[in-house]
């Protein structure tokens, strides 16, 4: 009879080893899952930031991007400024 017990110990010994072990395994995939969750979100949000800071600097200074386009000075005080290439640009834009 002592050998049937000693066999039942070992195996209630596996059984809890491996509850343990399962539990353990599963929390450190649920821990790594949220947080590549968290870190998906977070660079999400930096997308949508940096997006909104471009559309931003868009709307509040629309003449410099357009210059940008252009690649012309429109800087009339500006010692590099050129007279004939700017109304040659605006002659050029009105259809």
């Amino acid at each position: 009879m002592s050998a049937t017990s000693g066999v039942n110990v070992l195996r209630y010994s596996a059984l809890a080893f491996g509850v343990f072990y399962g539990f353990t395994h599963q929390r450190s995939i649920t821990s790594a899952t949220k947080a590549q969750a968290a870190k998906r979100e977070y660079q999400h949000k930096q997308q949508l930031i940096e997006q909104a800071r471009a559309e931003y600097a868009k709307s509040k200074n629309p003449a410099l991007q357009t210059s940008e386009k252009s690649g012309l000075n429109q800087d009339p005080m500006d010692p590099n400024f050129d007279l004939e290439a700017y109304f040659n640009a605006l002659v050029s834009q009105k259809p």
